[in-house]
């Protein structure tokens, strides 16, 4: 069994820089769990404390229930795979794949036959007898995922491995590691700053800033149900829709309110937690594929309709991104690119407020 286990971990760097504070994380065998966050926020230093690459200065790591703060990377049963590949330039990519293992005095033919299996595994026989400098990124970054494989480890940790490809390399092997998970089941934490990359391979994702966790939460949950405003923006491209005002009441409905907006409320989502907030600020956040254009709405949702004036259309393939201000609020809608719109030009849009969410601005928790 394979379980990673983080208690209460801290780490802090010289100068009292806090890098990460009181993480509690329980990563179950065999899963794939993503930490995600901006840069700085103490992914990075999470992985590597589990490799044994960062000391801890203090709680707990465990791996397979073995509290492992003390014992050297190599004895922890991981492989890694960097950013920039870290190959040998001097070997072959055989010989790359099997230098750990001959390090660890395994036989020759069991060396040879892990290295041809990973290679297998990889598409990448034909490559086993080239330099590193004779291979293209995708295929270096192919080679280190190898040269982990080899090693047959409990768990394996990436390290925003796919960061220096080109956008459809990383498709590519977006696809190809998650396969790769499939394939092996072992237990995989893979460290990325893009959130599409989080969202299309992880069981589960840890959302991270200023080195504290946010939230856990499977991709959908997290898509659906933010726990709070960073996470609400942070997932999803374009980003959420954040208008501030207020929250106020009229007979049966409830809705939120400012000088440009009036914007009714699903009253089917509305819950007693609300009550205290009205007449009080509030945050309304929508995403920009939950606005449509007021001629695309082809079945009853609960919605509410606004105006609002085009300020620039951006066509991307099936879908086109409009960026729209109403009063001095700016918003961003996506929709379908068969939609005519005009710059400059007033459209009616229709806010689906089932998928709407309230946040208070000042715990920046949600609250609807």
């Amino acid at each position: 069994m394979a379980e990673v286990t983080f208690e209460s971990v801290r780490k802090v760097f010289p100068g009292d820089v806090v890098a990460v504070d009181d993480f509690n994380l329980e990563i179950q065998d065999r899963e794939f769990l993503i930490l995600v966050g901006p840069s700085g926020c103490g992914k990075s230093t999470s992985l590597r404390m589990v490799a044994g690459l960062e000391e801890i200065t203090g709680g707990q790591i465990k791996i397979g229930g073995k509290v492992v703060n003390d014992v050297p990377p190599k004895d922890r049963d991981i492989a890694m795979v960097f950013q920039n590949y870290a190959l040998y330039p001097h070997m072959t990519v055989y010989k790359n794949m099997a230098f750990g293992l001959k390090l660890r005095k395994y036989p020759k033919d069991e060396i040879d036959k892990r290295v041809k299996e990973a290679a297998q595994i990889l598409g990448i026989e034909e490559l086993l007898h080239r330099k590193p400098k004779a291979l293209s990124g995708g295929q270096r970054q192919r080679v280190a995922v190898g040269r982990a494989i080899v090693r047959k480890p409990k768990v394996f940790l990436f390290d925003e491995p796919l960061s220096n490809l080109d956008a459809k390399l990383r498709v590519q092997m977006r696809t190809e590691i998650s396969k790769l998970h499939n394939r092996l089941q072992t237990t995989m934490i893979y460290v990325t700053h893009d959130q599409l990359e989080a969202m299309t391979m992880g069981d589960r994702i840890v959302v991270m800033k200023d080195g504290k966790i946010l939230q856990v939460d499977d991709p959908i949950t997290l898509y659906d149900h933010p726990s709070n405003l960073f996470v609400a923006g942070f997932i999803g491209t374009p980003p959420m829709n954040f208008l501030e005002g207020t929250l106020k009441s009229e007979g049966d409905q409830v809705f939120f309110h400012n000088d440009h907006l009036n914007v009714a409320l699903d009253t089917n989502k509305i819950n007693g937690g609300l009550s205290g907030y009205f007449g009080q600020k509030v945050i309304f956040g929508i995403r920009p594929e939950d606005i449509q254009d007021r001629q695309e709405v082809t079945e009853e949702i609960p919605n509410t309709s606004v105006k609002a004036r085009v300020e620039v259309i951006e066509p991307v393939g099936s879908e086109s991104v409009w960026y729209l201000s109403c009063g001095p609020a700016s918003f961003v809608a996506k929709v379908n690119s068969h939609v005519k719109a005009e710059v400059n030009r007033e459209k009616e849009l229709v806010f689906n407020v089932s998928k709407a969410h309230l946040f208070d601005p000042l715990t920046e928790n949600a609250i609807l």
